[in-house]
């Protein structure tokens, strides 16, 4: 599975693409594009942290380039921050490019949006408050410990009534779901993140939806073991990302045109 082959060069893309000025971040600064941002042993799990993790622009060109080269239409985002940033702007590309074919053609009741939810209000509201985004529909919903099949994991109480083609899980965090299931919480450092949402929302999924997930390889194995369908896995190592593609024949006829418009031929080669 290679969504990215006809990506090339990062920073070529980042020429044509420019989303990191609505990041303020300036290239001659930041590095090499395409390297990953090494942290500390416990960054990425203390509970004290109160400031946003900083962009790491190899994961971002990634999925600008997986929403524009897919045709995305819908996108469910899983924890809000600067992907909502760069999902919008994929987003407004692709409606200028397509939005009259798939208003004419498509059955996409929620056509360029994109659906963020978190967890944490005042996180949202610095979002808001702080991204020119037009295509953003932030959703706010309270997190719980909870179980699926038994298996102690995370559901977000209220989610957004959509059926996306794209997923992107990069939430919550361990820290922030309320409640316990005997005395067991995502909420220590050594425990992990476990969302299970998808895994509810699986059989209302669309043949040809992507799903990303960012990290959080606990989880994504949880998701892999769980999901019932007949999904693609693949793990990007070096990026640490996750993909899972619905690789099913199309449900019927407007499933069937959206897949051939989308996503073309090489869709059906990869059926398993």
């Amino acid at each position: 599975m290679n969504f990215f082959t006809n990506l090339g060069s990062y920073e070529a893309y980042l020429q044509k693409n420019p989303f990191h000025k609505l990041l303020n971040i300036d290239l001659n600064k930041y590095g090499e594009v395409q390297n990953k941002i090494e942290h500390p042993t416990y960054y990425s799990v203390d509970p004290k942290l109160n400031e946003p993790f900083p962009a790491e622009l190899d994961d971002l060109v990634r999925l600008h380039y997986l929403v524009t080269s897919r045709n995305v239409t819908t996108i469910l985002e899983i924890g809000v921050g600067k992907s909502s940033i760069v999902f919008d702007h994929a987003l407004n590309l692709n409606k200028q490019r397509i939005s009259s074919y798939v208003e004419k053609n498509l059955r996409r009741s929620n056509p360029f949006q994109c659906f963020s939810i978190d967890n944490n209000k005042e996180w949202i509201k610095v979002c808001q408050n702080t991204s020119k985004t037009s295509l953003i529909k932030y959703h706010y919903s309270e997190c719980s410990i909870s179980t699926f099949n038994g298996r102690i994991c995370t559901f977000f109480e209220d989610m957004p009534n959509i059926c996306p083609d794209f997923i992107y899980l990069d939430g919550p965090d361990q820290f922030s779901p309320i409640g316990e299931v005997r005395g067991i919480t995502t909420n220590h450092p050594d425990r992990l993140p476990m969302s299970a949402d998808i895994l509810a929302l699986e059989h209302f999924l669309l043949p040809g939806t992507l799903i990303v997930v960012d990290g959080r390889t606990a989880n994504a194995r949880f998701l892999k073991t769980n999901l019932q369908r007949g999904w693609s896995y693949y793990h990007e190592e070096r990026s640490d990302q996750h993909y899972f593609e619905l690789v099913e024949k199309p449900l019927g006829i407007y499933n069937k045109r959206q897949i051939d418009f989308c996503l073309g031929n090489d869709f059906y080669k990869r059926i398993l």
